[in-house]
């Protein structure tokens, strides 16, 4: 509509400094071509929750507007752009309270604890969904509120003032577009910024979860051949792109192309 447009990063991982090719951090050419917004803002040794990046979201959101810009969030992490989109509650974290939590080894049992403590939140989820399951103890039982009372859940569709827009992908193509990636990521030196990483900092829960960072640290360390690392890395990267889909089909507000 004529307006000046700008984007903001929806990949929980680009807002890492230093972790440019794994992440396929856009390139300064392409920065300078259109403002980019929460690309290399924290380093790596740092956490940075979910709700940290919907305050930042926020924030640059509002900078936009005051400056009649238009702003289009891009990428896929789905919790974040969800949190973002439905402007959710989120709840705070309660780390001794989710390692205790953890010491149970049966599901099943921390399930039926959350019957009893929030029986709304234990109806959402199913009961071998440890991860669900264990955050919504800690939550309960760290803040003092259900689980349940931050809001209807995931599973709720609210109105929003965001056009969401989503793209198909063959699957077969998917697939050999991220083994052609994998394999440029290499070519520009990858596996160097994995080494320099691994000199440099201590990754941060967060920060670890990357993909194609722990697999190629693991081959450095002699756990495994640079060829089991690169295989890995695509499985993952496979398993990745179809839980993102599935995330994102659930929406039904969302236009697909």
């Amino acid at each position: 509509l004529g307006d000046e447009v700008e984007l903001i990063s929806m990949d929980s991982m680009a807002v890492y400094r230093g972790m440019d090719i794994g992440t396929t951090t856009p390139s300064q050419v392409e920065q300078d071509q259109v403002p980019h917004h929460l690309i290399d803002v924290v380093d790596p040794d740092q956490e940075f929750s979910v709700a940290e990046f919907v305050t930042a979201v926020r924030d640059v959101l509002d900078d936009i507007e005051r400056r009649s810009a238009r702003a289009i969030l891009v990428g896929g992490t789905g919790l974040y752009v969800q949190a973002v989109v439905d402007q959710l509650e989120l709840p705070g974290r309660f780390p001794e309270i989710a390692a205790r939590i953890q010491s149970e080894p049966d599901t099943r049992v921390l399930h039926q604890r959350l019957v009893r403590l929030d029986p709304v939140a234990a109806a959402r989820m199913e009961q071998d969904n440890r991860r669900r399951i264990v955050r919504a103890l800690e939550v309960t039982e760290g803040s003092g509120r259900p689980f349940s009372s931050f809001g209807p859940g995931l599973d709720a569709y609210p109105g929003t003032p965001f056009v969401l827009i989503g793209l198909r992908v063959d699957r077969e193509l998917l697939a050999l577009s991220i083994h052609e990636r994998v394999h440029a990521q290499l070519a520009e030196g990858f596996l160097d910024e994995v080494s320099g990483l691994e000199r440099r900092w201590q990754l941060s829960r967060t920060a670890s979860q990357a993909l194609g960072y722990g697999e190629l640290a693991a081959h450095l360390r002699g756990e495994c051949s640079l060829a089991e690392a690169v295989d890995m890395i695509e499985t993952r990267s496979r398993q990745f792109a179809v839980r993102q889909i599935r995330w994102f089909r659930r929406d039904p507000r969302i236009t697909w192309f």
